[in-house]
């Protein structure tokens, strides 16, 4: 991504952003997620700024700043619909001002975040409501804001549409560069590949089985129990991948094969004719079953093929 001209790197997760650090990436690191007040101290010694909405949360980074002798920037989210996190819009102007007043703490910028929660799509309405929000700071602050962040992957078509972004000078892009795709609609981003990631799982059982259960039935590990419809005999193999794994709702199956059901360890899919135990299946990926792939310490990442961006 750096080489593709991302001016920085960001995560919900310290430990990723740690992880970054001690493989020796230097770039400008960013915490999404409003950070736990239990990790305020390694948030502050491994990223250079966080997104915050809370005023008690700003205090205990002030505090692991200060014990660490440096500055820590702030980027304050303010709620615009989706009603995921985020400052109420009346309620910015006190936690402006909390920021303000607090020690080796710098107000960085205003961001949101739309889509992720409840599908509010980002519009012209409620850009405009940031873009109302950030000239609100600046007069408060007294100079403008370093970081206008519009929000994720799905801001990305009304930015490369609307004929103007206003204030915003910042997306936090990954689904829609990793997997090529719009995550309003899925469609295909132009320019982008929607095949840059492929899960690979091996069959260990494989044959002919019924496809109604029988017997007296009551909840499963995942909660209630399917209700497949009796169809007769099916051709039913088990790959060695679960729920721990993936998310087998995003999961693309190939042509001809149907993904029949999931637990903790085992896919069940379905297929014309029995497959060879020990073939191997691939999959596209959503971006849910992506990130459970990419996380999990059981699923080895190959990469294949060579980068296409000189070094």
């Amino acid at each position: 991504m750096l080489a593709g001209g991302a001016r920085g790197l960001a995560d919900s997760r310290v430990a990723t952003l740690a992880a970054m650090r001690r493989a020796g990436v230097a770039a400008p690191a960013t915490q999404l997620r409003t950070p736990m007040a239990s990790e305020t101290a390694r948030v502050v010694a491994w990223a250079d700024t966080s997104f915050n909405t809370e005023p008690v949360i700003l205090a205990c980074l002030s505090r692991a700043a200060g014990r660490s002798g440096r500055n820590h920037g702030v980027i304050l989210a303010v709620e615009l619909g989706d009603l995921r996190e985020g400052i109420m819009p009346e309620d910015l102007p006190a936690v402006l001002a909390c920021a303000m007043s607090l020690p080796h703490l710098e107000v960085r910028g205003l961001g949101a975040n739309l889509a992720c929660r409840n599908g509010v799509v980002p519009d012209e309405v409620n850009m405009a409501v940031l873009d109302r929000l950030v000239g609100d700071c600046e007069t408060t602050l007294g100079h403008p804001l370093e970081v206008v962040s519009g929000g994720n992957s799905a801001n990305l078509s009304w930015a490369l549409h609307t004929p103007d972004v206003g204030r915003v000078n910042d997306l936090r892009l990954g689904e829609a560069l990793l997997l090529g795709r719009d995550p309003l609609d899925r469609r295909p981003i132009a320019g982008l590949h929607q095949d840059a990631f492929t899960l690979v799982a091996e069959v260990i059982e494989s044959g002919m089985k019924p496809s109604a259960p029988w017997g007296r039935r009551g909840e499963t590990a995942n909660g209630p129990g399917e209700a497949p419809l009796d169809c007769g005999p099916i051709a039913q193999s088990i790959l060695a991948i679960g729920r721990q794994d993936i998310d087998p709702e995003g999961l693309v199956p190939p042509d001809g094969v149907a993904v029949i059901g999931c637990s903790s360890d085992h896919l069940l899919v379905r297929t014309a004719h029995p497959l060879v135990v020990g073939s191997q299946l691939s999959f596209g990926l959503g971006y849910g079953a992506l990130v459970r792939a990419m996380t999990s310490p059981f699923v080895a990442r190959r990469f294949m093929g060579r980068a296409l961006l000189p070094a």
